[in-house]
């Protein structure tokens, strides 16, 4: 391997380095802010670091075959240092204001929604509620107008046989009564 393959190697392995610490930022950035529970918190971490190595290995196989040397790591270490060095604190703002950002575009579109789908869909809710009830209550009225008439006729004509009906309740009862009293005075005590 010549000196300008080696050169290109380490050069690769810097700006991976950087791509890792912006990742690796921009990860634990998210992850503060969305606070993911604590089981998933390794997984994801482990996720991370397998999406690294693959990505750092494709870089190397990009630069270089995949041939595995120490300027490799001291490449990676490199990016890495200047990374956190000069670049961490702004890309952690700017992961913040975009994590803003897209939780207001968020807020706008379920706004939004909420405007142009939900409400409209509650006032003809509400508004079929209202017509059923003012039909509900042309119906009874009508119904009553219609009807009253039809029952007071229906009560006249049957007024003999209900009171004929009621004078045989009475008698059933004025019966059972004088049953429950002679069972009480007359009958067999339980020991």
């Amino acid at each position: 391997m010549n000196l300008e393959v080696q050169w290109a190697t380490l050069l690769w392995m810097a700006v991976s380095g950087g791509i890792l610490g912006i990742a690796f930022d921009s990860y634990r950035v998210v992850s503060g802010q969305l606070r993911f529970p604590r089981w998933s918190v390794h997984a994801l971490d482990l996720l991370y670091w397998v999406a690294a190595s693959l990505f750092v290995f494709r870089m190397l196989y990009h630069s270089n075959q995949g041939e595995l040397r120490f300027y490799v790591f001291l490449g990676l270490f490199i990016g890495v240092w200047i990374y956190f060095l000069f670049l961490s604190v702004i890309t952690a703002r700017f992961v913040v204001m975009l994590m803003r950002i897209v939780k207001k575009i968020y807020l706008i579109s379920v706004r939004i929604f909420s405007i142009f789908i939900i409400a409209p869909i509650i006032w003809l809710l509400k508004g079929i509620k209202l017509l059923l009830g003012f039909v509900w209550v042309i119906l009874l009225f009508m119904g009553r107008i219609t009807l009253l008439p039809i029952w007071k006729l229906l009560v006249w004509a049957l007024r003999p046989l209900i009171r004929k009906l009621r004078i045989i309740e009475l008698a059933v009862s004025v019966r059972d009564r004088i049953t429950s009293i002679w069972k009480r005075w007359f009958g067999k005590k339980e020991d």
